[in-house]
């Protein structure tokens, strides 16, 4: 029995000790281009929980605008950011800035922030794609357009979700009500 108990405490330290991230930097300490030029510097959303989804003006998920726009409404004053980050990285996103800017508007009402067309994976990824897959691993990966990647009011990642996860699913909202 005492064998028994020594191999689980065994497995259970080696799972801690790889699901734990070391964090030698938050998402605090990064900035962003805005879809219309400004830096987004993310010191300006501590003790916020933040919504990075990686979007496009082209894919079968672009209809989530308009349930991140929801989200953005029911919760910004209490604390949640929804940043949209357009990417052309599944070939799905417009050509400029201002095409997107236009598209989103018109068609979705979009008034939370956007960022500029900014890479979501490999090598030319922005540097807080890079950063949530060192912290969180593979999960944070965008696998396609609107992948969404939650973070906590500590500037840490709390949870991935995949494209088919619609922003205002139970899960989503159970998570960022957990949070906030």
């Amino acid at each position: 029995m005492r064998k028994l108990i020594f191999i689980l405490s065994i497995v259970m330290f080696l799972f801690k000790t790889s699901a734990t991230a070391n964090y030698e930097k938050k998402i605090y300490n990064f900035s962003i281009e805005s879809i219309s030029g400004e830096t987004i510097n993310f010191k300006e959303y501590k003790n916020k929980v933040i919504l990075v989804v990686n979007t496009a003006s082209y894919c079968g998920f672009t209809k989530q605008y308009d349930e991140l726009q929801e989200l953005w409404d029911l919760y910004k004053e209490k604390g949640l950011i929804v940043l949209g980050v357009p990417s052309n990285s599944f070939n799905q996103e417009k050509n400029n800035n201002a095409d997107i800017k236009e598209f989103c508007e018109v068609n979705f009402n979009i008034n939370f922030p956007l960022t500029t067309i900014t890479e979501v994976k490999g090598e030319n990824a922005h540097e807080i794609f890079k950063w949530a897959k060192e912290n969180h691993g593979k999960s944070a990966i965008p696998k396609w357009n609107f992948h969404k990647i939650l973070i906590n009011k500590e500037g840490k990642i709390e949870d991935t979700f995949s494209s088919f996860t619609k922003p205002m699913s139970k899960k989503i909202l159970y998570k960022i009500e957990e949070i906030l």
